[in-house]
């Protein structure tokens, strides 16, 4: 009988454990060899990445163009498997200059947070923990002495009482400046060191110890403005253009199940940029979702209206913890080249690409969907991956992919039909 237990997997060459899962799952020669395509990134360099590797998988490599930020011209390396969100992209960059767009970012601050239960007197426990602030971020900051010598370290401190269902709690925040790293690691390693000196001052126990992507301390914005004359189209003027953006977006301000979707529009734009720069994108992602439903109700994570002019103004302001250092980013040898195609000098600046990146994919998706409907313009992009599935080899995937987006039947059974009928021929 087959088991998925297998003793001491993590130590079996990547090799071995291939074998046992080709084995396990009765994966073709082939299959197996498919999982062992390597790129850029070795497989004994995966291997020390993450536990258990048996091969890689490979995302498209897309560049976005057209990208003006802070009067700085981008070319955006975005990393997904989604048809029509690089081409969306590129097109509100364009459609958005020549002013482009404006975009800050936070200090890359993030918030440490150490959990506290048994406290016999939390007002009291709170107090002391203030009144010994300063020590512990000078002993925090002699943990890490690399990342104060660079500018950064921790900065301050606070502490809040909390009620669970398990009672009274008492959380203490420790807010790390990180520089250019995402920072995980160095704000973890503060917070697990930092426990036993809030035990001894509280009489709690500390339970929890570890980093809130929820990173309220290290936001990113951005910010355009499209005119009239650039949204007009052969169906519709400019200002009406605006007006039906205008209403897509109340709908996602009063409705969470259109706000869901009009999220992760955004998050199209920006969850690519942090993929291919290897960033984490879970940590974005969470953070984005947090910070969206913070006041209570889930709302949209961009703004739309019109100035003076009657021109559209878009805006975004989301948490963006990224890195230029540490992790992936800076073992993966791909993301390096992403980076240098970016351009980018810090992790601030990174962010605001991902923030205009973000706005970017938002309109060009809130346009489409009130206009000319999302399919018209994806299914001609998804058309490809259709003959692909269909058996469709070179030449034979553009003629077929053209010819089911013109009958506007994206189907594999009706690419299949025209397969056959090229064969013939």
């Amino acid at each position: 009988m087959k088991t998925s237990v297998v003793s001491e997997f993590y130590k079996k060459t990547p090799a071995e454990r291939l074998a046992f899962v080709k084995d396990f799952a009765q994966l073709t020669g082939e299959e197996a060899a498919l999982l062992q395509k390597t790129g850029a990134l070795d497989l004994d360099s995966a291997n020390r990445m993450i536990e258990n590797v048996v091969g890689e998988t490979h995302v498209p490599l897309g560049v976005a163009t057209n990208f003006l930020i802070n009067g700085k011209e981008y070319l955006v390396p975005m990393a997904i498997e989604e048809p029509s969100v690089v081409a969306a992209a590129s097109n509100a960059a364009k459609l958005a200059r020549p002013g482009g767009f404006t975009a800050s970012a936070d200090e890359p601050v993030m918030i440490g947070q150490i959990q506290l239960v048994g406290v016999k007197d939390f007002e009291a426990a709170k107090k002391k923990i203030l009144e010994n602030k300063k020590a512990l971020i000078e002993f925090a900051n002699s943990l890490d002495a690399p990342l104060v010598k660079h500018g950064g370290g921790a900065r301050d401190m606070d502490a809040r009482v909390i009620d669970s269902q398990r009672g009274k709690m008492l959380i203490i925040h420790l807010l790390v400046d990180c520089r250019d790293a995402m920072g995980a690691n160095a704000v973890n390693t503060m917070s697990e060191k930092l426990a036993p000196k809030l035990e001894a001052l509280t009489g709690g126990e500390v339970r929890l110890r570890i980093i809130s992507n929820l990173a309220v301390n290290r936001m990113a914005r951005a910010k355009t403005i499209w005119t009239k004359e650039s949204l007009a189209t052969k169906e519709y003027p400019g200002g009406e253009v605006i007006e039906r953006v205008l209403d897509a977006y109340a709908f996602a301000a009063a409705d969470p199940y259109r706000c869901a979707t009009h999220n992760k529009g955004i998050m199209n734009g920006i969850d690519a940029v942090i993929l291919a720069t290897s960033n984490d994108w879970r940590a974005i992602e969470a953070g984005a979702h947090a910070y969206a439903a913070l006041g209570g109700k889930y709302k949209p994570l961009t703004k739309y209206y019109t100035n003076g002019a009657g021109d559209l103004v878009g805006e975004i302001e989301l948490p963006m913890a990224v890195g230029l250092i540490g992790g992936a980013t800076k073992t993966h040898p791909v993301a390096q080249v992403c980076v240098k195609i970016l351009g980018v000098k810090s992790a601030q600046e990174l962010a605001q690409v991902c923030a205009a990146v973000g706005l970017a994919q938002n309109f060009a998706a809130l346009r489409a969907l009130a206009t000319t409907g999302i399919q018209a313009g994806h299914m001609r992009l998804h058309a490809r991956n259709i003959a692909v599935m269909a058996g469709a080899k070179g030449e034979q995937i553009d003629a077929i992919a053209a010819r089911i987006a013109d009958e506007k039947n994206v189907r594999v059974d009706r690419a299949k039909e025209i397969l056959e009928e090229m064969k013939k021929k």
